[in-house]
């Protein structure tokens, strides 16, 4: 039988009412995170198959609205590099105390139709308002347009590291603003930086992978395990340091990088991208300039199959996750500070591996004393919780799914599409290729 006109506009009211009270929950819950409340449950309703990217569209959108309303120091609107202001940013009371962040913001070229490529750079560790005027000037001149500009200065020289806590709130911030107001195209999201910021741009390339299409420090090396290079797999990774530069073992440390992310691309053939170069002849000093364009060739895997993430804290701070994992207790019994996951999907059936990792000091540099080739132990990890997230593109969600951690099965049946996944996994990434509307919680 026919729905009358009068059904079927009452049946459109109805809908457009729960939507609007749906919308209300659901910013002012994303408002309460974004004040830093911890909130026990999202909002909740189960979704059809068929209508998961419309409500993907509707929560994106009343996180946006959430932020745009959220009084913090903003970004400036977008103006060409050229023309830019020095502007600042107050970091929070974490080690340092009442410091600004000055930094430039601007385009090169004309916007493409998907959003700005955004390109962070990472100064080195001399006097920090040389440093921040050569860099404004090196970043002007790559041949990198059409992409906007991120150039921070330094702080403070007395906390004179770009990965410290008070830096990662202001990366944090800077991608939840950026990916919210939608002006960049979050799948190309590039890091580099030259000495002082090659170290601070391996370190950070390594702990926010899951955000990044490629990374590119010069003139640095850091130590293995402050920048585990499993976490790359999905990150185009270049690493160009002079042969001749011995100082903190930067040469030894960048082929020691090269050899490791070699093996792994054995391993794994469709992952670890790398261009990983010792320069002949070159000391500490090298050419900067073919970086960011080797950069700009790659664009960002969102929702992997198969990813490794090295879970460790980095300046006494962790993640609160990696791609589709979302941690919420750990085991760090013993001291054992840092986990690795492992996760492989094929077909419907996922296999999580956990494991603890411990790094033990082999060969060292003869100078410094610094740890060249350190040697990996691994042992079982007996408790924790996590969440895992799903989207249709990983796994069929009109079958059943297993899911097996540490050889275990925890899960089998059809995934129940609902509202709450997509809030938490949005609130949890703040990524709108990360938006994901079936979940699985795994108590170990």
């Amino acid at each position: 039988m026919k729905k009358s006109f009068f059904t079927l506009s009452l049946f459109f009211i109805l809908s457009m009412a729960i939507q609007a009270q749906d919308r209300a929950a659901i910013e002012q819950y994303f408002t309460a995170i974004l004040q830093g409340e911890n909130l026990s449950s999202a909002p909740t309703g189960r979704i059809k198959r068929a209508k998961v990217e419309e409500y993907k569209e509707f929560v994106w959108q009343a996180w946006s609205r959430a932020n745009k309303a959220f009084c913090e120091e903003k970004l400036p609107e977008i103006s060409p590099l050229t023309n830019a202001d020095t502007l600042r940013w107050h970091l929070p009371h974490i080690q340092e105390y009442d410091t600004v962040m000055p930094f430039y913001f601007g385009s090169k070229g004309e916007r493409p139709e998907d959003g700005w490529p955004f390109i962070l750079y990472l100064h080195g560790s001399g006097p920090k308002d040389s440093e921040f005027a050569i860099g404004y000037k090196l970043c002007k001149r790559f041949d990198d347009a059409p992409s906007l500009y991120f150039i921070p200065q330094i702080p403070s020289e007395k906390h004179y590291r770009w990965y410290q806590q008070s830096k990662q709130y202001v990366w944090e911030r800077l991608l939840r603003q950026l990916l919210a107001d939608g002006s960049v195209d979050a799948n190309r999201i590039y890091l580099f930086g030259i000495s002082e910021g090659g170290y601070g741009s391996q370190r950070l390339a390594s702990f926010y992978a899951d955000y990044l299409a490629a990374a590119g420090p010069m003139a640095g090396g850091e130590i293995i395990d402050c920048a585990p290079v499993e976490n790359l797999g999905h990150v185009a990774f270049s690493l160009l340091t002079g042969a001749d530069d011995y100082m903190f073992g930067r040469n030894l440390l960048t082929r020691r990088a090269g050899e490791l992310l070699d093996s792994l691309q054995k391993l794994y053939p469709e992952e670890y991208r790398h261009n990983v170069q010792l320069i002949p002849g070159r000391g500490h000093h090298i050419d900067y300039s073919p970086t960011t364009p080797w950069m700009r060739k790659f664009a960002r895997s969102p929702r992997p199959r198969h990813f490794i993430w090295e879970d460790l804290p980095m300046n006494g701070r962790y993640r609160n996750g990696f791609y589709n994992v979302e941690v919420h207790e750990r085991d760090t019994a013993g001291g054992k500070e840092r986990t690795r996951y492992e996760m492989t999907i094929s077909d419907n059936v996922i296999n999580v591996t956990l494991q603890h990792v411990e790094y033990i000091a082999g060969g060292r540099e003869p100078r410094w004393g610094i740890p060249i080739r350190q040697q990996i132990k691994t042992s079982p990890v007996n408790k924790g919780r996590f969440t895992l997230y799903l989207a249709p593109d990983m796994v069929d969600f009109s079958k059943k799914v297993t899911l097996v951690v540490n050889g275990r099965r925890v899960f089998k049946g059809r995934l129940k599409p609902d509202l709450c996944h997509l809030v938490n996994s949005c609130a949890c990434f703040f990524d709108p290729e990360r938006l994901f509307a079936a979940a699985i919680d795994v108590n170990m």
